[in-house]
C-alpha cells in the first residue's frame, strides 16, 4: 500500500505572513520618573532640578529608548521635559514623554511607517497573532492600516485558524 505524500498547502499558497515580532526592537527601553527630581515629589524647584540633572549619570541611557513621565499628580512645566531631553539626546536612541507602553507604540509606529509594503501587493496576507513578545495592540491596528492599500485580503491569527478581516473590493 502506497502512502500519499502530505502536502503543506499553506507553504505552497500565495499567503504572506506579516509577523510583528520580526520588528520587535532589540534595544532596551527604559522609563524615567521625573518625580525623583521634584521637591517632596510634587514641586519643581528650578535651581535644585537643574543641579540634580547636571549630576545625573546620563551615559547609562546609551543606545536605549527612553520614556520620561511623572508618576505623581504634580505640575511639571514643558521645559522640564525638554531639559531632560537635552541631557539624554547625546546618548539615547530616542526620547519621548510618556510611559513604557506609549514608548512601545511610538517605536512600532516609527518602524511600520518606514517599511516597504510592495511585496504584499495583491496577495492574501495574514497578520500573525499569538506573539511571544509584548507587541502592543496598537501595532496590529497600524499594520492593518499599512497593509490594506496593498493586500488582496487580510486575516489575523495563524494559517490553521485565522479570522478574515478585510477583502479588497473587486473593481
Amino acid at each position: 500500500m502506497e502512502q500519499e505524500e502530505i502536502v503543506n498547502r499553506v507553504a505552497n499558497s500565495a499567503l504572506q505572513v506579516f509577523d510583528l515580532e520580526d520588528y520587535y526592537p532589540k534595544e532596551e527601553r527604559i522609563a524615567i520618573d521625573i518625580t525623583q527630581w521634584l521637591w517632596q515629589g510634587l514641586v519643581l524647584k528650578e535651581k535644585d532640578f537643574r543641579e540634580a540633572l547636571k549630576d545625573h549619570n546620563w551615559e547609562q541611557y546609551q543606545d536605549k529608548y527612553v520614556a520620561i513621565y511623572c508618576s505623581e499628580d504634580a505640575i511639571v512645566p514643558a521645559w522640564a521635559y525638554m531639559l531632560i531631553t537635552s541631557y539624554l539626546q547625546p546618548f539615547a536612541k530616542s526620547v519621548m514623554q510618556g510611559e513604557l507602553h506609549q514608548l512601545d507604540v511610538k517605536i512600532y509606529n516609527d518602524i511600520l511607517n518606514g517599511l516597504d509594503y510592495s511585496s504584499y501587493e495583491g496577495k492574501p496576507v495574514i497578520i500573525k497573532g499569538c506573539s511571544h513578545k509584548p507587541v502592543p495592540e496598537e501595532a496590529y491596528m497600524l499594520a492593518m492600516q499599512k497593509l490594506m492599500p496593498v493586500a488582496r485580503s487580510i486575516m489575523f491569527g495563524e494559517a490553521c485558524s485565522s479570522v478574515p478581516l478585510y477583502k479588497k473590493p473587486k473593481v
